[in-house]
């Protein structure tokens, strides 16, 4: 998109591209997303980003009115399979908070400079402001989402110092903390004060566009493994997804609610969801990983306009606007998962899954690490001796054609299997099964394609969706 395109959005306040990038406004030192309700400023005040980041390091301060920190995160990133697109996929999933920018360079392999200067040039900011902006995003959610100690929202939301965090909120949202914390909305009130570490800390996941929640809490309920995962109540939006996390610092317990929204949503809107953590240093972390395994990010005005173009998928995507590709919360549980099927699963976590400190319900462990089940031998102890050894990485930041080239390699491992790992634990939007001829009219959506064709058989994919097509 040109300047002058990115303003018609603005003039019109579409909502279609809030989070593919900001505007900022030079006289009042403001930046909003494109959907903001103030009155439109003139062209020749308008400033663009690509990133919220840039636009804190040029010296703007968030919008209060349209909260341009909580919108979805752009597409762009998961699409992209360059250096850019994977150092943005491991800066959101914290990766600088816990080992700088010299540990995100090492991942890249490249040096700490040749990562700034990439960064720089093409979103504006280097990898510590976008870890900063990410930081201030933590914490304003938790200052307004719960009455925990300001200094321990501070070291959650991953600053080093008190001082830090001060400084960063006075010039992110020119407000103290504490001005942050009592400009909270008054309806939130009640759930401030029961939002503590025990009882979890309530977010709003957002998601532009329609969002088919139906058919991913389907996709959930059929892959259910029992003791890490369980789905209640009935189909027709009053589903509950829950399920534990395996985190850096600790373990954590999520819940989901479906909220349908129908498909005219052209708004976006959001899903309700309430994180149980064990060390709160895993907020940033666990929001992510969620919005992967439901694929919130996504833009589905791109995917629903190429796919619509073609004949056989027009109908389908009329039919389901929105329609979602899931990922994984935990790449690594994925690859295993989508080798054994669920019954093997539920085996592991019986036999070698790590047991919660307090189990709650029927959520009892966690799903064990490659390194326990590295000595199971077989296609399983090699996918987990690798994944353990780290030659092969299914992270955010992984290389995604490297790490196809490992998973072939390994003894037993079919070609079907690796298309369901690429897919889901690696977040590819452009697999295609393997020995199928698919249009290639469909890229960069392959995924997104399949899944309406599965939608519309009626038949609901799970992690071994692509069995079909094994060799």
């Amino acid at each position: 998109m040109d300047e002058e395109t990115r303003y018609g959005a603005v003039r019109s306040r579409d909502a279609r591209f809030d989070g593919e990038f900001f505007f900022a406004v030079e006289t009042t030192g403001i930046y909003c997303r494109p959907s903001c309700p103030a009155v439109t400023p003139k062209r020749e005040n308008v400033r663009f980003y690509a990133t919220a980041a840039a636009a804190q390091s040029s010296g703007f301060r968030a919008c209060r009115r349209c909260r341009p920190d909580a919108v979805p995160g752009s597409a762009e990133w998961n699409v992209r399979a360059d250096v850019v697109g994977r150092a943005m996929r491991m800066i959101g999933d914290g990766v600088v908070d816990r080992e700088g920018v010299a540990g995100l360079a090492v991942r890249l392999g490249y040096s700490a400079r040749q990562v700034q200067r990439q960064l720089t040039a093409e979103v504006g900011a280097g990898p510590v402001a976008l870890a900063r902006a990410q930081r201030a995003h933590t914490a304003r959610v938790l200052l307004q989402t719960t009455e925990l100690p300001i200094t321990e929202i501070a070291f959650a939301a991953g600053f080093a110092s008190v001082r830090q965090f001060n400084d960063t909120i006075r010039t992110v949202y020119a407000s103290t903390p504490t001005q942050l914390r009592e400009a909270a909305p008054r309806r939130g009130a009640a759930s401030r004060r029961a939002a503590t570490p025990s009882a979890g800390i309530p977010l709003r996941l957002a998601y532009r566009g329609p969002y088919q929640a139906g058919e991913v809490f389907d996709l959930l309920t059929a892959e259910a493994v029992a003791g890490i995962e369980e789905v209640t109540g009935g189909a027709g939006g009053s589903r509950t997804y829950r399920r534990t996390l395996r985190l850096p610092y600790g373990t954590g317990i999520v819940a989901v609610g479906e909220r349908l929204s129908g498909a005219s949503a052209h708004a976006g809107g959001w899903l309700d969801a309430r994180l149980h953590l064990t060390d709160l240093r895993d907020l940033t972390t666990a929001v992510q990983r969620l919005r992967r395994l439901l694929d919130l990010d996504s833009d589905p005005y791109a995917v629903d306009e190429r796919l619509g173009a073609d004949a056989r998928l027009a109908p389908l995507v009329a039919a389901r606007p929105g329609l979602r590709s899931p990922g994984a919360a935990d790449p690594e549980e994925l690859a295993v998962r989508a080798l054994l099927g669920r019954d093997e699963a539920e085996h592991l976590v019986r036999a070698y899954g790590k047991s919660l400190d307090a189990p709650c319900g029927t959520l009892t462990h966690v799903f064990p690490e490659p390194a326990a089940l590295a000595e199971t031998g077989g296609t399983l102890g090699a996918l987990t001796t690798a994944l353990a050894e780290g030659s092969l990485r299914l992270d955010p930041g992984a290389d995604r054609e490297e790490a196809q080239a490992t998973l072939r390699a390994l003894p037993g491992m079919d070609p079907g299997t690796v298309a369901v790992i690429r897919t889901r634990a690696l977040g590819d939007p452009d697999v295609a099964p393997p020995h199928e001829n698919v249009p290639d009219t469909w890229r960069p959506w392959r995924s997104y394609a399949l899944h309406h064709l599965r939608a519309a058989d009626h038949t609901p994919p799970t992690t071994s969706e692509l069995e079909e097509h094994r060799s």
